[in-house]
């Protein structure tokens, strides 16, 4: 017995048409949504301001420039060694170069506590997390609360990783990205630079959310 199914030329039409509209919703709201996703900016009340050692001079201005107007009481820089230019370098990790600009952008240096860490590891920003836990269990600084300072789309992971680890001492944590130089984040797909950064940080953030599940 053959079945023959009559389709009306019209109705695929219909079809690929509907198809072709779903595709184009979608990619219009992957571009125009994902960059403010990973870019989250959810900063709470703290006294304290953590900021990862690696970012660029212009996320730290913006860094001093929130530490000063939040009314923090203490900034705390953390990073791992320098990969490059170590045997040149005064600084031989990200902490201690970030702190260095911050106190010459006018942070004071009483109020910056460095963590560091001299080894080249792997998975830098769950390193600097377990690296700031480890810290905090030495340290004589109580904290409640703090907001992590980060560069862009890398703030949702980050703010993911900083906030688990942290999670068993009961500590708040807030996050404010930095905004990109290096291309138009309201057009990132318009740049190399723009394209590359989002999808790999989109590709990171759900690996690393898979992981916590």
């Amino acid at each position: 017995m053959t079945f023959c199914i009559n389709i009306d030329p019209i109705e695929i039409v219909a079809i690929v048409a509907i198809g072709s509209v779903i595709i184009a919703i979608s990619g219009l709201v992957l571009c125009t949504q994902i960059h403010p996703f990973l870019a989250k900016n959810a900063p709470i009340a703290a006294d304290v301001l953590v900021v990862e050692g690696w970012l660029p001079d212009s996320a730290l201005q913006s860094a001093a420039v929130e530490f000063k107007q939040g009314g923090y009481q203490q900034l705390i820089t953390i990073g791992s060694a320098i990969p490059r230019g170590l045997y040149l370098s005064e600084y031989h990790n990200f902490a201690e170069l970030a702190a260095a600009t911050l106190i010459a952008i006018g942070v004071d240096p009483l109020q910056i506590s460095i963590v560091a860490d001299p080894s080249l590891t792997l998975g830098r920003t769950a390193s600097n997390a377990v690296l700031l836990d480890r810290w905090l269990a030495t340290s004589e600084l109580e904290i409640a609360a703090l907001n992590l300072f980060t560069l862009s789309t890398h703030a949702r992971r980050s703010w993911l990783l900083f906030a688990n680890i942290l999670a068993p001492r009961q500590i708040a944590v807030g996050i404010i990205a930095a905004e990109p130089l290096n291309y138009d984040y309201h057009r990132w797909w318009h740049s190399s630079e723009g394209f590359r950064t989002v999808i790999s940080e989109l590709l990171a953030y759900l690996y690393v959310r898979i992981g916590n599940l």
